[in-house]
């Protein structure tokens, strides 16, 4: 007997359902893998056309700041030599349209750009151009024409320009290159897209003639099952699940189909979250550059201002001690903004020292309230506190500092004026301090951010100065003092804020 006989003679043991079961599987794979390619040159290609798409746009964006910039250099160039204020109506327009076009332009580049980073920076270079120089320049050339014009000046005006034309050669060459290599990768996979679907579907034809009898009596059914339920799970729907195990391979095949689905959802869903994290990661960066950008750079430039003024020309003693006191305000400023961030993160790192006194808030409610009375000729506070003292036990000057920006609060957010009123009580054993005011209000919608760090609602486009770093402060101090912090608001009625402390056992100390 031939050594191929045995051989031979297995083969023809093998079971007609065996056989089926493992036509059905290569079948099975063979399909899938079609999908795969043809889906996969679909992404390609549809992912190219998305990106030619979003690279006209951020390129009719670019070329829309563009024009901004050059109205606004325009502008300012003849306003300095000429000093006419002719000149002038241009650059006020383009200023105004800006902060409009390069939010739509940053917002363009988060959602679909890859070089969001040199989005961003030239973004950053563009406001850092108009708060830094443009629209100090402008105030300068008004009250020093000389100096406006100096080389110096010049230079650095050309400095800033230079480095925006660079940015966006750079940003566009970037833009530009991406594109060329997408649509060059979506044709690779097109192409070999067609010859693998090609190849496959000659053999599935010849696989569909040779065994489809067998496939139809016996395995058709449970293929196609794991055929649609593949195409879901290409689809995205990680939901999908098989039902019944099916004879041999086939329950083997839906038992691990199963178990990847499962996999693929449950990682779906880690990927969401990290997702989520890193959202919200980005959008607090850009909240901490803007802050910075825009509250410590323009008290910065003022100071640098009025202190080139002094420096620089010589000036009656009242506008010298008007500028002094303006230099001494923004001074100020920025000491507040930067003691708010060492308290943040402080906090953030459980660095944050309390003193445990036993004190009365009410005295530090009085205090407070007599720093603030005087700050506002809009405002009238009014202080209700009771005769016998409020004891808690706590850090005074923490304390005063939450007081003190809930009162800074009330102010602000009422720009129109009217009655502070603050109130300190106690009630069992809690002694509570509200501040209510009858300014802005918060909008139904962005109550549950008040207490976020950075987040200071509308409070920006309303042209109100701050962090948004005070409450957060607040709350981790009153928590951390053991008590709460809370708030009511309606839109246009005004807010109250209150915070609850728990009452000192050995109060009747400060009584006596």
């Amino acid at each position: 007997m031939s050594q191929g006989a045995p051989i031979r003679a297995r083969i023809r043991s093998i079971s007609l359902s065996t056989r089926m079961i493992a036509a059905s599987i290569v079948l099975a794979l063979l399909i899938a893998g079609v999908f795969a390619v043809f889906i996969q040159a679909v992404s390609a290609l549809n992912d190219a056309t998305q990106r030619e798409t979003r690279a006209k746009e951020m390129r009719a964006a670019s070329v829309v700041l563009e024009k901004l910039v050059i109205d606004i250099e325009s502008s300012l160039r003849g306003y300095v030599l000429d000093g006419d204020d002719r000149f002038l109506p241009p650059f006020r327009a383009a200023r105004a349209e800006l902060p409009e076009q390069l939010d739509a332009f940053e917002r363009l580049a988060a959602a679909n750009s890859s070089n969001v980073r040199l989005a961003r920076q030239l973004a950053v270079a563009i406001r850092d151009y108009v708060n830094d120089w443009a629209v100090p320049i402008v105030g300068i050339a008004r009250d020093d024409p000389a100096t406006a014009r100096s080389v110096e000046a010049t230079a650095i005006g050309q400095t800033h320009t230079d480095g925006i034309r660079d940015r966006f050669d750079e940003f566009l060459r970037a833009e530009d290159k991406e594109t060329r290599e997408i649509a060059q990768s979506a044709n690779r996979e097109a192409d070999r897209a067609i010859a693998l679907a090609i190849a496959g579907l000659v053999l599935s034809a010849l696989l569909i003639i040779l065994f489809g009898i067998y496939l139809a009596r016996s395995t058709a059914r449970p293929v196609r099952a794991v055929a649609d339920a593949a195409g879901k799970l290409a689809e995205g729907d990680f939901s999908t699940r098989l039902q019944g195990k099916g004879p041999g391979e086939v329950g083997e095949l839906t038992v691990a189909f199963n178990r990847m689905a499962e996999q693929l959802e449950r990682h779906e869903a880690e990927l969401e979250e990290q997702n989520a994290k890193l959202r919200e990661s980005e959008r607090l960066k850009s909240e901490l550059v803007s802050i910075v950008s825009h509250e410590l750079r323009t008290p910065l430039a003022s100071v640098l201002g009025f202190t080139s003024l002094l420096l620089t020309r010589d000036v009656d003693p009242e506008d010298q001690r008007r500028y002094l006191e303006i230099i001494d305000s923004q001074g100020r400023r920025l000491s507040a903004l930067l003691n708010d961030f060492l308290d943040v993160e402080r906090l953030e790192e459980g660095q944050l020292e309390l003193a445990r006194e036993l004190i009365d808030i009410k005295s530090v409610v009085d205090e407070q309230a007599r720093l603030f009375a005087g700050q506002s000729s809009k405002h009238r506070l009014d202080v209700v506190l009771p005769p016998r003292p409020l004891p808690v036990r706590g850090d005074p000057n923490r304390l005063a500092q939450v007081v003190a920006n809930l009162l800074s609060n009330a102010i602000k957010y009422s720009p129109e004026g009217g009655t502070v009123e603050v109130v300190g009580e106690r009630e069992r054993n809690v002694v509570r301090v509200s501040v209510r005011d009858e300014g802005l209000g918060i909008p139904d919608d962005l109550q549950k951010r008040v207490f976020a760090k950075f987040f200071r609602g509308n409070a920006g486009a309303s042209g109100i100065q701050g962090s948004g770093l005070g409450l957060t402060i607040a709350r981790s101090v009153v928590e951390a003092h053991g008590g709460r912090i809370s708030f009511k608001s309606a839109t246009g009625k005004g807010s109250v804020f209150w915070l609850e402390l728990p009452v000192a056992s050995n109060g009747d100390d400060l009584a006596a």
